[in-house]
């Protein structure tokens, strides 16, 4: 079901458990609420042992008695599961709900997210808990969406994991010869006889059969979503038709959110980035690719579900948060498609683990710091922006971001064991599309391709079945396709392809992968362009890493490797396929050669960005749109005040001026009418 709300949310993780010894402080805190603009507030996360402080005794009126009080307040409640961290309680009595490590050692009672999954006894107090605040608070006026368990990520090898494995297994392969042939298992004479023998990959025992590393991921992602499905049945079951999210985080390797996203109705991030470890520029592309890929995990409006106030208490460094930095970076997810910003935590914990995490009320509890008043500033203006709920980001530009490729590849023993630097080739692709103001989606290999204008498919290195077709029909319809080293090499079990790579393409791309170097971290190759080339590239480029050669079997060399023995040889080709056309990006290219190579391709194709002319240096310009009028959102992220490159045709001011430079950090929203 769809998410919809009229106002940008606004608030945060609260934990009022944490204060019932305190009702002064639970009282001033509505009051800050209410100043600083927040109008949602997430409840439960983390209240199991107060909810049910002992098995079967529930204890919910503190919890109903707070939601009544925010609901008088105008304040909704995105009511948690409280699955992501169990009591004592359940630990001691049931000891199966403890995680075995890899190594088949039993974890002890304590952190979060140390429960098993598999287990019967965990999923039915999971069950009962969550059918029990269904029936209480499931339907109280305050609840807009349900928030499953949280940040969801770990694996257990208990004994009831690894029969679920084998039985998950069973079906996949249908028979154990099968599985023997697709996980090339006669290598080291590792033959399994029946599914029995088959456990999950550890230090201890097997671990140099991909095909297994492989699977055993994809049963981690396959047992996690069901688990969650389980818990979202159980509301449903008890007669709650909310709709529901989780928290995902940071391009989370342990999970393919791409799978979990199709059982949940929004998509919901944590997101923590580290302003000043780079120029803001550099860490607003990465932040916002990862805005992009959850918005791009349903191609829905998605929500900031954390993001803190101040500094962290987890990062290696704790770095406060510049002055305006808390504003831009909750604007720059309404600018990527999310329908508001939310904060971790509202009150600041007084003990244990995040004690000194940032917060929106910190220990003083005042309204006169500086925090505080930032937050009162973001809920201004996202109190002004409800108008753009709902609208959507439309994108001309598509990466390939897909997990389980990026799995099988980082497990496959080469071509660099230390290092393949796969998110940074993603984000070299991301930031050249960006500066030319294009949307940008992210898709895996199951996504459809249909509206696209052009598709990067950067180290692409599995191609699960139908994905070489389905590129193909993309390019032949009059995709511009542009595929980079070490793609197509091996199938969804991670056996090499037989007979040239890029498998499935190579008359598409018009070459034959023949070689790929890797180069140690100290040595580099140069990109030299070809006399006329086509896309009329006058300057080299350094490259790193990877660098691929290949054999020309129809396409053209653009540009050529400047040294070593493979001199002179292709290493940027283009071939011309049905429609459309295939580049071929064949080393690891430094950041100006992507966008180089973008900046050219576009021209060339005429495909045009949100605005004309050039963005100056430190801008993001991003647009939604919906029924008839697009949303032009300028924002800041360099050192200078910049003037805004605007639209052609008329266009009206929603926040902020267009005439005016924008300030570092600043905001600017203007909108035009398309009808």
């Amino acid at each position: 079901m769809d998410f919809t709300t009229e106002r940008m949310l606004h608030g945060g993780d609260y934990n009022p458990e944490q204060w019932l010894d305190r009702p002064d402080l639970l009282e001033k805190d509505l009051e800050m609420l209410q100043e600083a603009g927040c109008n949602t507030v997430t409840l439960g996360v983390f209240s199991w042992a107060v909810l049910e402080p002992e098995e079967g005794a529930f204890s919910f009126g503190w919890l109903e008695e707070i939601m009544d009080r925010l609901y008088e307040r105008g304040i909704w409640v995105i009511l948690a599961t409280p699955s992501g961290a169990r009591p004592r309680w359940l630990a001691d009595r049931y000891p199966e709900v403890l995680r075995m490590d890899e190594a088949r050692r039993r974890d002890l009672f304590g952190g979060r997210h140390n429960h098993c999954f598999t287990s019967p006894v965990y999923r039915e107090k999971v069950r009962r808990i969550n059918t029990e605040l269904a029936k209480r608070l499931g339907r109280h006026p305050s609840v807009i969406l349900w928030h499953i368990s949280n940040e969801y990520g770990g694996e257990c090898h208990c004994p009831l994991c690894q029969e679920a494995f084998r039985n998950w297994l069973r079906k996949r392969y249908g028979s154990i010869e099968e599985l023997n042939r697709r996980w090339c298992t006669t290598f080291w004479s590792h033959t399994y006889q029946s599914f029995d023998q088959i456990e999950s990959p550890s230090s201890r025992g097997e671990r140099m059969l991909h095909g297994l590393n492989l699977d055993w991921k994809r049963f981690v992602t396959y047992q996690t979503t069901d688990f969650m499905k389980a818990e979202i049945t159980a509301l449903r079951e008890a007669g709650s038709a909310l709709p529901v999210t989780a928290n995902f985080m940071y391009y989370f390797k342990g999970l393919d959110y791409f799978k979990m996203a199709r059982e949940l109705d929004v998509v919901s991030w944590d997101t923590y980035p580290l302003w000043e470890k780079k120029a803001p520029i550099e860490i607003a592309y990465d932040n916002g690719m990862c805005h992009d890929l959850m918005r791009s995990l349903k191609k829905k409006p998605f929500l900031q579900m954390e993001s803190c106030p101040s500094s962290t208490n987890w990062q290696g460094v704790s770095k406060l948060k510049r002055p305006g930095v808390l504003f831009a970076q909750s604007m720059q997810a309404v600018a990527h498609g999310g329908d508001g910003a939310l904060y971790f935590q509202i009150r600041q914990s007084r003990g244990a683990s995040e004690k000194f995490h940032g917060a929106v009320i910190d220990h003083y509890g005042g309204n006169d710091t500086r925090v505080f008043r930032e937050v009162c500033r973001t809920g201004e203006a996202l109190e002004k922006l409800g108008e753009l709920c709902a609208s959507q980001v439309k994108s001309q530009a598509a990466i390939l971001y897909d997990w389980e490729s990026q799995w099988a590849m980082e497990d496959s023993q080469g071509p660099r064991n230390d290092g393949l630097h796969y998110q940074e080739a993603v984000l070299k692709f991301y930031r050249a599309f960006r500066k030319r103001g294009l949307n940008v989606d992210l898709a895996d290999q199951d996504s459809s391709l249909e509206g696209y204008r052009i598709l990067a498919v950067p180290m692409c290195y599995q191609f699960r079945e139908g994905f070489a077709q389905k590129v193909r029909r993309f390019t032949q319809q009059g995709g511009i396709l542009v595929m980079t080293y070490w793609s197509g090499i091996a199938d969804e079990t991670d056996r090499c392809y037989l007979g040239g790579v890029p498998h499935g393409l190579m008359d598409v791309l018009g070459i034959r992968s023949a070689e790929i170097d890797g180069l140690y971290d100290w040595e580099e190759n140069q990109l030299i362009p070809e006399e006329k080339n086509e896309l009329g590239i006058t300057r080299s480029f350094r490259c790193k890493y990877l660098c691929d050669l290949v054999e020309l079997r129809g396409a053209k060399s653009v540009m050529a490797y400047g040294k070593d023995f493979y001199q002179g040889t292709p290493a940027l080709t283009v071939n011309r396929y049905g429609k459309g056309s295939a580049w071929y990006v064949a080393a690891d290219g430094e950041e100006a050669f992507y966008e180089e190579l973008i900046r050219l391709l576009l021209k060339k194709e005429k495909i045009k960005g949100a605005v004309p002319g050039e963005i100056p240096e430190g801008l993001e310009v991003t647009t939604r749109e919906k029924e008839g009028t697009v949303y032009y959102i300028y924002q800041n992220f360099g050192r200078e005040p910049a003037r805004l490159p605007l639209p052609e045709g008329k266009v009206f001011a929603v926040y902020g001026e267009a005439e005016e430079l924008l300030e570092p950090y600043g905001l600017a929203i203007l909108k035009q009418t398309t009808e």
